[in-house]
């Protein structure tokens, strides 16, 4: 650049050119067309500026050719980002189907509804038979009230959501009776403790408010790094009580390998069956991801 504009101001009696050519030189790499500009300007005017003409074009060329590269850099990197963040695909689905939904209604869905009610059913109450709660309370020193039972469960809940929300339509709709299948079953258990209907009712209206917000946090933290995810851990499961780092710890990889672990677990089996196993609290020789056994149901999807 710096070498056409000496070109440039050594051609006595062409102040014209020389505005133009440094006026080129000033402009960025992307402005295309005060290039095309120039160079028509260039063509109307080459008599007896042949070499100044070929030396402006050489450049409008050269910038030509660097916007390529740029262009082709760009969009690798949303190509990669794209890859590294796999996000589930919206399925496509036709203007009457968006009209009902849109109304409050659910449109026709990729498997049976009653079907995927039952592996709702069934979804939860692997979040709940298949848990070793006892564990929980004694690793973690929490009191064994029926808080801290809905506590733990409603971390395997919402981890189950998270796996089903990458089903599509159908896993959306999953997801809406796994969270009903919850709530019956605390509403249940506080009526067989004893609790009184009052306390119960405000009881469940705290839960609510807390699965919500807890939802948030985790959501944040599965999506971030680990420390994001400890103080997520930190604020919902131990109640802001917990001063050991090594439990967080523990609770971060617990996580981490859970939700790797119902990832390898085909969505088509999930959808059917609703079955799903949970890796131990604390493993000696822990994996990455551990494809699980496939689930068995019939064609009915029992």
């Amino acid at each position: 650049m710096a070498a056409l504009v000496r070109v440039v101001k050594h051609r006595a009696g062409e102040p014209q050119w020389i505005t133009l050519c440094s006026g080129l030189i000033q402009t960025t790499l992307a402005q295309t067309q005060w290039g095309r500009m120039l160079h028509g300007t260039l063509q109307r005017h080459k008599n007896g500026r042949s070499q100044l003409t070929k030396v402006c074009c050489g450049l409008i060329r050269t910038i030509g050719a660097a916007e390529q590269p740029s262009r082709a850099f760009h969009q690798t990197k949303k190509l990669l980002a794209t890859k590294d963040s796999v996000q589930p695909s919206e399925e496509k689905v036709g203007a009457f189907t968006k009209i009902i939904e849109a109304m409050g209604f659910t449109g026709p869905l990729k498997y049976n509804r009653w079907k995927i009610k039952i592996a709702a059913l069934r979804m939860y109450t692997c979040c709940v038979e298949k848990t070793d709660y006892e564990e929980f309370f004694n690793s973690f020193q929490m009191p064994d009230t029926l808080n801290s039972w809905f506590l733990v469960a409603q971390l395997h809940v919402w981890m189950c959501l998270v796996r089903m929300k990458q089903e599509g339509r159908a896993g959306k709709y999953m997801c809406r009776y796994i969270v009903h299948s919850m709530w019956e079953d605390v509403e249940q258990r506080g009526k067989v403790m004893g609790i009184d209907s009052v306390a119960l009712k405000e009881s469940m209206k705290n839960m609510t408010e807390n699965f919500y917000a807890a939802i948030f946090g985790y959501d944040e933290g599965i999506l971030s790094d680990d420390h994001v995810l400890a103080a997520a851990i930190w604020r919902n499961l131990f109640n802001k009580q917990c001063d050991d780092p090594r439990r967080l710890e523990i609770m971060v990889e617990y996580i981490r390998k859970q939700v790797q672990h119902l990832d390898a677990i085909p969505g088509e089996d999930l959808l059917l069956s609703g079955e799903v196993s949970w890796r131990p609290l604390v493993e000696m020789n822990a994996q990455s991801i551990v494809k699980p056994a496939a689930p068995m149901y019939n064609d009915e999807g029992l």
